[in-house]
């Protein structure tokens, strides 16, 4: 088992993104531009994972929101001036670095951070039957009325929502 360490992102960091982002999630492409707004829009929230050597094995782009939650593969161009969630726009692992707390490890670190920005909850959308592994996390259904954007993210999306 090789070591390794949440770090924050920085735009060396997209190329690796992508790449990772292209291979665990080939049924949700999103454009680069996506990864690099979100980036540009709270970098406090976007970290890469980096394991034995620095190699990047896993991303974590999430910010602040407020509202439906935004559909797949859409630029924001601003965030809320009065948030009420913070919304995580993807973890991503490549099997590798899967089954080391990676997960569990950035969403203390993605807690945390909300909590210091006094919001109350962290907010995503289960992709690909994710959902159990959320609930795992502490996540629950939220259930509301934005079907439109669940539709961008496939059969099966699932809004879920846990408390800070």
């Amino acid at each position: 088992m090789s070591i390794y360490c949440w770090r924050a992102m920085s735009a060396a960091d997209l190329a690796a993104v992508r790449s990772i982002a292209d291979m665990v999630h080939t049924a949700h492409p999103e454009r680069p531009a996506v990864f690099a707004e979100r980036l540009r829009l709270h970098p406090a929230g976007c970290f890469v994972l980096a394991g034995a050597g620095g190699a990047v094995e896993g991303y974590a782009l999430s910010h602040p929101w407020d509202g439906p939650p935004p559909a797949l593969d859409t630029l924001l161009e601003t965030l809320p001036a009065v948030p009420s969630t913070f919304y995580i726009h993807d973890i991503a692992l490549l099997p590798a670095a899967r089954g080391r707390h990676a997960a569990a490890d950035i969403m203390a670190r993605l807690a945390e951070h909300a909590r210091r920005e006094g919001l109350p909850s962290l907010s995503l959308i289960a992709v690909g039957g994710t959902a159990v592994v959320w609930a795992r996390l502490g996540f629950c259904p939220h259930e509301d009325t934005h079907a439109a954007k669940l539709a961008s993210y496939g059969a099966g999306a699932v809004q879920m929502m846990r408390a800070v």
